[in-house]
């Protein structure tokens, strides 16, 4: 089992751009299926992107398509979230997720998805 680590959240004015890494411990990242959510104060837990263990399929919200882009590195143990035009309602906590029996056909529900990190917030200002 992974133990996701979130970075790179932080301030940001409307249209401007952040990147998001998530790097997971142990040796078995590249097994895992990984997925970014977030969370608004007083919102459930939101689907954003997940990517599966070679990075070739990738699934988005539609509310961040064409602004966000998933991307891995299994040699590094790392995920990336690069977040581009960025909008008051990105504005949350950004959670990184892993699970190895995750598939295509359920990576947008956070409850498949067994290890979490701790978040990193985004907040983004008009």
């Amino acid at each position: 089992q992974v133990q996701p680590v979130e970075s790179g959240g932080g301030l940001a004015q409307t249209g401007d751009s952040l990147r998001l890494s998530c790097t997971a411990s142990g040796s078995t990242f590249s097994s895992n299926y990984m997925g970014w959510f977030r969370q608004a104060p007083g919102a459930g837990r939101e689907f954003v992107a997940a990517i599966s263990q070679r990075g070739n399929i990738i699934s988005y919200a539609d509310s961040v398509k064409g602004r966000f882009t998933i991307s891995r590195d299994n040699a590094k143990n790392t995920m990336y979230l690069q977040m581009n035009s960025l909008k008051p309602e990105d504005t949350a906590v950004y959670y990184c997720a892993a699970d190895p029996q995750v598939n295509r056909f359920d990576a947008r529900d956070y409850r498949n998805f067994g290890s979490w990190g701790q978040g990193t917030q985004v907040t983004v200002s008009s």
